[in-house]
């Protein structure tokens, strides 16, 4: 056929000229050498014995097939095409990609274009070979095959076309970062694939076929670069035109819901490996609107007019169910999409073979199940008000024949099939598409609490209404992606305060979404008989208890889930069972400790439920036997059931099997699945985390559960037994911190902590902690270690400290990171230890440990050991004042100074490293001697360590890094010892302090340089008038601008800045001498000098906030009287003593003006007399104003 200059859509592409050397059809002399065909007899077909054996001598005899004169060549090739399309073929057949290869590209020269049967055969073929042996081709075989197809669609008849394509996107499978080459044939501007997926292209098998190719193109492959952007886009737009043409009045339906699949899973492979980059909000609520549209295809009563755009908040668009009345313009509430990762089918969709998918089962409704929950959400068909209720359902066999019902039958098999898809593309768009943006179109897919009239139809009218319970699952997995990570965002939901009738905050709608998202999956989970979509139904529970702020809603929403979720832990399926494990877990960490968790967790005496182990007579959640027993141990008082419940599940043998654990489950003494137990032990991990004063009574017991976890083989319930370990001895150290709120009596003993860890430290821990072969868990035991209770510690028999202490100094040698990092890490907290700091040798010893590992090439390990490096140093510092010099004479010179040397090196490493890496260095410029900084060695490293604070001060790093830098150089002008009036750094030091305090953006950056600049004790510290002049310009520039920001948040610490500054300019005053009077005149007198007053007449009467506090003393007032006047009284006496302060600072300046008048100075003039008359006038004047502001009624 010849080709056509002009391409309408269903016409033939033209000819390329990049295809030459492909078999134009021209007829072809046969070779007479060809050997003739001979099908095999039974016999011999017997003695071949294998599929691979067929294929082989089918290819061998294809292989050897010339091009000749022979006759005999269409039908030995119809033969043989037969023969290998007749056989079924898997990937164990051991049929090598290289033999496919080669006979797809010998057919390819074999077979001419103008047989056009032939073709076809070719065709089906190469789909048959490469989707059953699941075979990706390589690049010679892809541009030969490809350049053949493409020419066969250009010369070929229309009839052959749904087979050419269907071998194109067979090939292009897996192969899309490969057909560069072939792109602006495919793609281009009237290329092959955009004219056969043109919406006006009549034969919708066609498109069909087209729109695969084209998702195939678009199919991320690992390791390979993705399809270019604008051949990715050009895809991306066809995709969304098909989803937006209407249907042909023409078309039958259950072709057109073919097109519609391809074209959802195109845009799912368009999505899927990348971020959004396909256009503005535009194009995304085009996107989600169709999408939207679509979730409800085939569904019967849904008459609605769709927007053709969602637009986010706070644009607001409501679609109403058609009605009798006349038409409204439509309407749609704002709206919000969600994704979730979801896996592609091992099934090699790209060949387009739907017909061997399984029939999808209808979900029967029963009693109490899918119909109640129906009725419930008021979805039951009402006259005039259209519904989802799958009217197929109460249709009998007689209404259509046979015929008719098996249409009817595929139909809605098919529409199920589009909604599924759907939503699998919806969750490819949340992952794709920032969530921040997704907020805005969250009401279109989540709903607020009804208001009455029909109910909108958003994802939870999916998960209530919708037939198939395969739609309803994909429906929950985007419900939880949308809840997943919206933790800020649900945040501000709030409904604690009383309802406004003017109008609705924003934070109440957020609080009314939550509710409705609780009443619709409780009513969800009451009507689900699908095991699977009940597993859905709860892992989504789960994210939103994960993510809903409890704390801000009014009580009540947690406990009828607690209930409710209950029964299922007796369900025969271990998934559901695991999933309500999660969900437990979720429920005792969200917020913990919640007053409405632990009135469930504490009050179990009035509760009775269902053995989790007796299951006769169960049937579902709704219908319980008659008989009730108790869980394992309810009786006892004051336990938690659920941590009896778990302890059970992880110890105590099964008493039967369930359908889904398999083989190996049953039998008097086999123990619950694995998933199971490893759930309850995460639960157990989750409630003495949240909750430990409920679970101290049970510590010695979970002791022992632990200890038998250890002991398994199974390296899985090992590391979940060294983890519940370590939350227990975590609890038990936040129960002896200093602000526990825990009263003393409370607390568990120290006498039976110490016997608890006696024990654990004689049990299989130390096993776990020579596990060599299982670094993970050898991990897991050293942070067990690192969990100890300081004061237990210290009574421990000697052998188990030194254990403790020996093992971790091995581990840090170890040759895995993980372990390496979680030794050095324990080491850092062991150095905290009162009966371990003072030991100069383990000093020592964990010294070296920490410097080797500051050394690694792994930045976890560099991070921990950082960390404890600073740890470490701080312990330096307590030492110098508990022990005095003795233990810094003890020390070693050389080990200091090599920590002087690694810290300043990782002061350059990378943010997480630096961070500790520069508080060490404060510490040890704070620690150094007299006698070590006049050493030689000591010279070059103390300038280089310098270096590096100021350094990382004016660094682009992280705010915590600048923050922990300023903090260090004012530690380190606490050493009386260092030179800072002469050193050549010091003027770097504190030229960087300054200039942070007045131009960094963070206001914690901005008070700790300011309380650096306080540190220094005398005045020769601060240098010459000049530099003193600096840092005190410096300072009430701050001040004057301490309310200015581009960053809202920062208001919180305004208030402590502002004391902070104040509190350092009062600090340079009192050390102020004659020389620097001129400075201070110069500034009091101006804008300076009247904020300074302002705020020093707050400061001296004890009002603002503390140094690194948020601020604002008033906030959160809500404390009792007694508590108000004690920080009244405080207040007043912090007021009355920096009163004092000033009063003798004014005293003596006063005494250096006139001693300045009698000596007569020649190097002062009458201006500066003038200036330090104004310092002392500035001084009186506030004083004055404090003793005024005193008497004051108003007071």
């Amino acid at each position: 056929m010849a080709a056509r200059e002009t391409l309408s859509p269903g016409s033939s592409p033209p000819m390329s000229s990049s295809l030459a050397g492909i078999n134009d059809g021209v007829s072809v002399a046969l070779s007479p050498d060809a050997v003739p065909f001979s099908p095999l007899a039974p016999g011999d077909r017997e003695e071949m014995g294998s599929v691979a054996a067929q294929f082989s001598h089918y290819a061998s005899k294809l292989v050897s097939l010339r091009a000749g004169d022979s006759g005999s060549l269409k039908t030995q090739l119809n033969l043989l095409f037969d023969q290998l399309i007749s056989e079924n073929y898997s990937p164990n057949h051991n049929i090598r990609p290289e033999e496919v290869c080669a006979l797809l590209i010998h057919v390819t020269r074999l077979v001419p274009l103008s047989q056009e049967h032939l073709v076809v055969k070719l065709c089906q073929l190469t789909h048959h070979l490469l989707n059953q042996l699941q075979v990706i081709v390589d690049e010679q075989t892809l541009d030969a095959c490809v350049c053949y197809v493409v020419r066969a669609l250009a010369v070929c008849s229309l009839w052959t076309h749904s087979e050419v394509l269907q071998a194109l996107s067979t090939l292009i499978y897996g192969n899309g970062p490969r057909c560069n080459r072939h792109l602006s044939e495919l793609l281009g501007d009237g290329g092959v694939l955009r004219l056969y997926s043109d919406p006006s292209q009549p034969d919708m098998e066609l498109r069909r076929a087209a729109l695969s190719c084209m998702t195939n193109l678009c199919l991320g492959v690992p390791g390979q670069a993705p399809l270019e952007d604008p051949y990715r886009s050009v895809c991306f737009r066809v995709f969304l035109q098909t989803l937006q043409s209407p249907r042909p009045p023409d078309a039958e339906e259950l072709l057109y819901c073919t097109v519609v699949q391809g074209a959802v899973k195109g845009l799912q492979s368009s999505l899927c490996g990348g971020k959004w980059r396909f256009g503005g909000q535009e194009e995304l609520g085009t996107l989600l609107a169709v999408l939207k549209r679509l979730m409800f295809q085939g569904c019967p009563g849904v008459c609605v007019e769709w927007p053709s755009v969602l637009y986010p908040a706070p644009l607001p668009q409501y679609e109403t169910c058609s009605t009798p009345k006349p038409p409204e313009p439509p309407r749609n509430p704002p709206t919000q999409t969600s994704g979730n990762k979801k896996k592609k089918s091992r099934g090699r969709g790209r060949k387009g073979g739907e017909e061997d998918e399984e029939r999808e089962a209808e979900p029967r409704l029963q009693r109490g199940g899918r119909g109640e929950a129906w009725s419930k959400t008021s979805v039951l068909p009402s006259p005039g008000v259209p519904s989802l209720y799958p009217l197929w359902k109460s249709s009998s066999d007689s209404e259509f024949s046979d015929p008719e019902g098996a249409a009817h039958s595929k139909l809605r098999l098919f529409h199920g099939r589009v909604r599924q898809g759907v939503l699998l593309c919806l969750l490819a768009v949340v992952k794709a598409v920032e969530k921040r943006t997704l907020y805005g179109y969250w009401s279109s897919f989540i709903p607020d609490a009804p208001i009455g009239g029909p109910p909108p139809l958003t994802l939870l009218t999916v998960v209530l209404k919708d037939p198939s319970p395969k739609v309803r699952a994909c429906a929950l997995q985007v419900v939880s992606a949308l809840l997943d990570g919206s933790r800020q965002f649900l945040g501000v939901a709030e409904d604690l305060a009383p309802a406004r009738t003017s109008y609705t905050p924003f934070s109440f709608s957020l609080a009314t979404a939550v509710r409705e998202l609780h009443r619709s999956l409780s009513l969800a989970l009451l009507a689900e008989a699908s095991a699977h979509t009940l597993t859905q139904i709860i892992k989504c529970l789960a994210h939103l208890v994960c993510n809903a702020p409890y704390n801000r809603l009014r009580p009540g929403l947690l406990s009828p889930l607690w209930r409710q979720i209950r029964p299922y832990l007796r369900h025969r399926d271990v998934n559901v069972r695991v999933s309500v494990l999660t969900l437990y877990g979720a429920l005792v960490s969200t917020q913990a400790p919640l007053s409405e968790i632990q009135l469930l967790l504490s009050h179990t005496s009035q509760e009775t439920v269902l053995s989790w182990r007796q299951r006769e007579g169960f049937s579902s959640p709704h219908t319980p036997p008659s008989h009730k027993y108790n869980t394992p141990g309810e009786e006892e008082p004051g336990v938690p059931w659920l941590l009896q419940l778990c302890v059970s599940l992880v110890t105590q043998p099964r008493d039967d099997q369930s359908d889904s654990e398999g083989p190996g489950g049953g039998g008097a003494t086999a123990l619950e699945p694995s998933p199971v137990r490893l759930e309850a032990l995460q639960v157990l991990a989750h409630l003495v985390r949240g909750y430990f004063p409920l679970c101290q009574a049970c510590l010695c017991d979970l002791g022992q559960v632990s200890a038998r976890c250890l002991r398994e083989t199974d390296p899985s319930v090992q590391l979940h037994g060294a983890k519940l370990l370590e939350e227990l001895g975590t609890g038990i150290i936040q129960q002896y911190r200093p602000d526990s709120s825990q009263s003393e009596s409370c607390r568990i003993p120290i006498s039976q902590v110490v016997q608890f860890w006696v024990d654990v430290l004689s049990g299989p821990l130390n096993g776990a902690l020579q596990s060599h072969q299982h670094p993970t868990l050898q991990t897991s035991a050293c942070d067990t270690l690192s969990s100890i209770l300081p004061q237990a510690f210290t009574q421990l028999p000697e052998k188990s400290q030194v254990l403790c202490v020996t093992v971790l100094l091995g581990l840090t040698y170890s040759d895995n990171s993980l372990v390496k990092a979680a030794a050095v890490r324990a080491l850092g907290v062991y150095i905290l230890f009162p009966c371990l700091r003072e030991d100069v040798m383990f000093v020592a010893d964990t010294a070296n440990a920490i410097l080797t590992a500051l050394d690694d090439r792994s930045p976890n390990v560099r991070s921990k050991a950082a960390w404890s490096l600073g740890n470490l140093t701080d312990t330096l510092i307590v030492n110098m004042g508990c022990v005095g010099e003795v233990f810094q004479e003890e020390l070693s010179d050389m080990l200091v100074l090599q920590m002087l040397q690694s810290a300043t090196k990782a002061a350059s490493d990378k943010d997480r490293v630096k961070s500790n890496a520069v508080r060490a260095l404060g510490n040890l410029l704070h620690f150094l001697s007299v006698s070590q900084l006049t050493r030689p060695g000591f010279q070059r490293p103390l300038e280089e360590a310098v270096s590096a604070l100021v350094t990382t001060v004016q660094s682009e790093a992280t705010m915590k890094v600048r923050w922990n830098a300023c903090y260090a150089l004012g530690n380190a002008f606490k050493n009386p010892a260092l030179p800072l009036d002469s050193a050549s750094w010091s003027g770097d030091a504190f030229s960087a302090l300054c200039c942070v305090v007045t131009s960094c953006q963070n206001f914690k950056v901005r008070i700790k340089s300011a309380a650096a600049l306080s540190v220094p004790a005398c005045r020769h510290c601060y240098g010459d008038a000049e530099r003193f002049g600096h840092v005190w310009r410096s300072l009430a520039t701050a001040l004057e601008h301490s309310e200015e920001t581009q960053d809202f948040l920062e208001y919180r610490y305004c208030s402590s800045l502002r004391h902070t500054l104040t509190h350092t300019l009062t600090h340079l005053l009192r050390l102020s001498q004659s020389q620097d009077m001129p400075a201070l005149g110069m500034s009091l007198v101006t804008e300076e000098g009247r904020c300074f007053k302002e705020h020093l007449v707050k400061y001296l009467r004890g009002e603002g906030g503390t140094e690194g506090g948020r601020g604002g003393g008033t906030e959160g007032g809500g404390g009792t009287e007694g508590g108000r006047g004690e920080m009244e009284g405080e207040r007043e006496r912090k007021g009355e003593e920096r009163v004092r302060t000033l009063g003798e600072t004014l005293e003596r300046l006063r005494s250096l003006c006139v001693d300045g008048e009698e000596e007569g100075d020649e190097g002062r003039d009458g201006g500066e007399e003038e200036r330090s008359a104004l310092v002392v006038a500035f001084l009186e004047d506030v004083l004055r104003s404090c003793e005024e502001l005193k008497v004051s009624p108003s007071d």
